[in-house]
């Protein structure tokens, strides 16, 4: 089941504030920045670069992903290992609220997102 409209708006200031502060600045944005989609149940984050064999080429690299599980009322936290599979994150597998996500992922305390 998809996360609703509703949901979706609650949630999109969070995104944007997030974005904001982890983006470069606005003169570097064409060569990298931050990207967010909504996908069912999950928040997927990613990083955008230029392919180094065709810069005019935009490639999204994911950063973490969270998906709500509704039944127990929690987000799952995900982060894309070298094997280019989602694996849970071990310190925190699951929270309570997206603002949480948001933050373990700001903090990247084990270097699993942003490296």
């Amino acid at each position: 089941m998809a996360l609703s409209e509703f949901e979706i708006k609650n949630f999109d200031k969070e995104i944007e504030e997030f974005l904001n502060v982890r983006r470069p600045p606005a003169h570097i944005r064409n060569q990298f920045g931050l990207g967010c989609r909504v996908e069912g149940q999950s928040v997927e984050i990613f990083q955008i670069r230029p392919q180094w064999r065709d810069p005019a080429q935009k490639m999204e690299t994911p950063v973490a992903k969270a998906t709500f599980v509704k039944s127990r009322g929690c987000w799952k936290i995900f982060w894309q290992r070298a094997d280019l599979k989602w694996h849970g994150y071990e310190p925190a597998p699951s929270i309570k609220s997206f603002a949480e996500f948001l933050s373990i992922v700001d903090e990247d305390k084990h270097g699993c997102f942003f490296g």
